[in-house]
């Protein structure tokens, strides 16, 4: 059990905790490494202000000073947003050596679901999740996100596996290792710039007090392990597959020629998309992280009401 001497609180997410309102989890590898500056920022505020307009209190996690936040001032995530990529990338492997030698993190899915499960706080919205990379069956390259989802007791809100990814071979890493995965509104894996991938979901549910009642189940039963809800980027702004799926493919080719490996591979990736499609897969991101976090302060208001 980790020591909760650790965890540091804003005062508004204490507050809310303490008073059963319901808390969502944003995280901070997408202020620090997912967008230049200053969209970044106004995206990770945007984020907290639809939180709170659909009736919940955001939580942005990230490691400040060696303490794992749940809720940052704007000024700590106005500090994220300028230092950017020089900000460490945090997944759980990080946060021994972050937080005793008192540096500063920005929180990946897996260690944003850490510290949400910390804090109490059961729902978590971000954009896409990580999963298994393409090449796997050689390089091993699995996203840590994965194992998280299996062992930590928080429910992710995303677009589905970012689509730079193996989607078949996460699902099915995903299955392994008994992680509900439930589709909002859709019996289709969203590839996330995308609403379609050709991989089935198991579970379907069409309001979010269903999905609070599958979390309410899966504590209730003992079940360990978190849960993903995979909600479609809006239809309006969806991408055309064609084009999309040739700019990852030249990205991914230019970063095997530049042997980008490791953690550096998806805001490399990410970066060079954007650039491909002229900023339009930005514009996607953007908008696919804010309807996830209205679905999530959705479900986390059926799970608090």
């Amino acid at each position: 059990m980790m020591n909760q001497a650790y965890l540091q609180l804003s005062p508004e997410v204490e507050a809310a905790l303490k008073s059963g309102k319901p808390v969502v989890a944003l995280e901070s590898t997408i202020i620090s490494h997912g967008m230049p500056y200053p969209q970044n920022v106004e995206t990770a505020l945007s984020c907290q202000r639809i939180c709170r307009e659909n009736g919940a209190v955001p939580a942005t996690c990230a490691i400040i000073g060696g303490k794992l936040c749940a809720g940052l001032t704007d000024e700590q995530i106005d500090y994220l947003g300028r230092e950017g990529t020089r900000v460490t990338k945090a997944s759980r492997r990080d946060l021994p050596l972050l937080t005793a030698k008192g540096m500063d993190g920005a929180t990946t899915v897996a260690a944003t679901m850490i510290i949400a499960a910390m804090a109490g706080i059961r729902i978590f919205a971000t954009g896409g999740i990580g999963g298994v990379h393409r090449g796997a069956e050689v390089t091993m390259d699995i996203s840590a996100d994965l194992e998280e989802l299996a062992k930590t007791p928080v429910c992710v809100v995303c677009a589905g596996a970012k689509s730079i990814l193996d989607l078949g071979l996460t699902m099915e890493y995903l299955e392994t290792k008994g992680v509900p995965v439930i589709g909002f509104g859709t019996d289709e894996l969203p590839a996330f710039y995308t609403r379609k991938s050709g991989f089935a979901v198991p579970w379907r549910c069409d309001k979010p007090e269903e999905i609070a009642k599958a979390i309410c189940a899966q504590r209730e039963i003992g079940y360990d392990g978190g849960m993903l809800v995979v909600n479609p980027i809006p239809e309006e702004y969806s991408m055309d597959a064609e084009v999309i799926g040739k700019a990852i493919e030249e990205a991914l080719e230019e970063a095997k020629q530049l042997g980008i490996k490791g953690k550096e591979t998806t805001p490399f990736l990410l970066a060079k998309i954007k650039d491909l499609t002229g900023g339009e897969s930005l514009a996607s991101n953007i908008q696919l992280v804010f309807n996830n976090v209205a679905l999530a302060s959705q479900i986390a208001c059926s799970l608090n009401g």
